[in-house]
């Protein structure tokens, strides 16, 4: 019987995986020039911190989420989404009583149960960040230009950034009507879950990805024209801030959120290059979601960005690479020195890999080059008699003669790798 992975699921294998590893280490270079720490988080919640917080009539409480009962009897969940389960700790460990804003960022496995297709899969990999206790839409422009910082400095060009406002619970309800009134008249026309978000909440229609339904929502009243005053003065900031921090974007009024607890800022960040499924990282402003969970009003705002739609940009970069040095030993007494000296330059940070095995050296060359290994030296008894050895650059086809000496070789290695 051969085992393989669950349907929606994926390894993530070498070298791809460095890939991976670069984003992680740019992002979190980033996160710290910013003042943002770590929280790492757990991934099982109780269902409820969920449906409280992303919304009962939304896609991901009503179809997409991993719920099931522990040998308890609790309802426990998968989580499908960060700042829920960050929300809840924030409140529980009362990370509120230190100063604003509070900062943190977080990575990790998220699980949804939907149909799996290009660049989206049941267990996902996110990059959250969330700041904490600060309404001035001066943060909401940092946090977006942060997000900005992280996605050029790990080589992404060509990036949109959409943002609008989705007002708050004080001038919400009449965008509510007047998006009932616009449906109502239409309304045979959705599918049977728009049909009953009507009632519950009209403007789940807007996430609705049934074709059909988008078809026909178009002409629907755009929010932004039903903010409060202070909602307006709030947009009309942010996008000022981001014209001082010079990071391009676009106001885009049918930009809707997917859960329930987004109040006046939402942004998402977009590539043409993904296809249907083209949102890289998406995020917004939950001012009243502390509250919901027990906690004193603290507004916050935050994102999260997908890795899975990241990686597909990167393929052309070039993040991944072989071992900076490949000793090819000859013979008995030259595997013996290889050994030692393999050893002693990675306790200085090189990555080295020698053959284990009696080997040809063609044989071994050609290990070198699959194993795509930047420098290659070759040890035999003339260079151990010698006590010199020749490096050659497997890229440029370079040589360069050092003394056998672990000083000279990182010495060499090191020139050879900043050129």
């Amino acid at each position: 019987m051969k085992y393989k992975t669950l349907k929606g699921l994926q390894d993530i294998l070498p070298p791809e995986i460095r890939a991976w590893q670069h984003i992680e280490a740019t992002a979190r270079d980033i996160f710290r020039a910013y003042g943002y720490q770590e929280i790492r988080l757990p991934i099982l919640e109780s269902t409820d911190i969920f449906i409280r917080s992303i919304g009962e009539t939304s896609d991901i409480v009503e179809k997409e989420m991993y719920t099931f009962q522990d040998k308890g009897g609790r309802s426990v969940t998968l989580r499908p989404e960060g700042t829920a389960s960050f929300v809840r700790a924030y409140v529980e460990h009362h990370l509120h009583n230190n100063p604003a804003p509070q900062k943190f960022y977080y990575m990790g496995p998220m699980f949804r149960y939907e149909r799996p297709q290009a660049y989206r899969y049941r267990q996902f990999y996110q990059i959250g960040a969330e700041a904490m206790g600060i309404e001035d839409p001066r943060l909401d422009a940092e946090i977006i230009s942060m997000l900005a910082r992280i996605l050029h400095g790990i080589g992404l060009e060509g990036l949109n950034f959409e943002l609008t406002s989705i007002g708050c619970k004080g001038c919400r309800p009449a965008y509510r009507e007047a998006l009932r009134d616009f449906l109502g008249d239409r309304l045979s026309s959705f599918c049977s879950d728009c049909q009953r978000r009507y009632e519950l909440n009209p403007l789940r229609i807007l996430d609705c990805k049934v074709p059909e339904c988008i078809t026909a929502r178009k002409g629907s009243p755009p929010v932004l024209h039903y903010l409060c005053a202070e909602c307006k003065t709030h947009f009309d900031s942010l996008k000022h801030n981001l014209d001082l921090l010079k990071v391009p974007h676009t106001v885009n009024p049918n930009l809707v959120r997917g859960l329930d607890y987004y109040t006046k800022t939402a942004f998402e960040v977009t590539s043409e290059s993904l296809g249907s499924q083209k949102a890289v990282a998406a995020g917004g402003r939950y001012d009243g979601l502390v509250d919901e969970f027990g906690g004193p009003p603290t507004p916050g705002i935050g994102f999260a960005m997908g890795m899975e739609r990241i990686i597909p940009l990167l393929k052309s970069s070039d993040t991944a690479s072989g071992p900076e040095l490949f000793i090819c030993p000859l013979n008995q007494e030259a595997a013996e020195k290889a050994f030692l000296i393999a050893e002693e330059l990675r306790t200085r940070g090189l990555w080295v890999e020698s053959n284990y095995e009696s080997a040809s050296l063609k044989s071994q060359m050609r290990k070198a080059n699959r194993i795509s290994a930047e420098n290659v030296v070759v040890f035999g008894g003339d260079e151990l008699k010698n006590k010199q050895v020749v490096i050659k650059n497997m890229i440029d086809k370079s040589e360069v003669s050092v003394n056998l000496v672990v000083d000279e070789f990182i010495k060499i290695l090191r020139k050879i790798g900043s050129r």
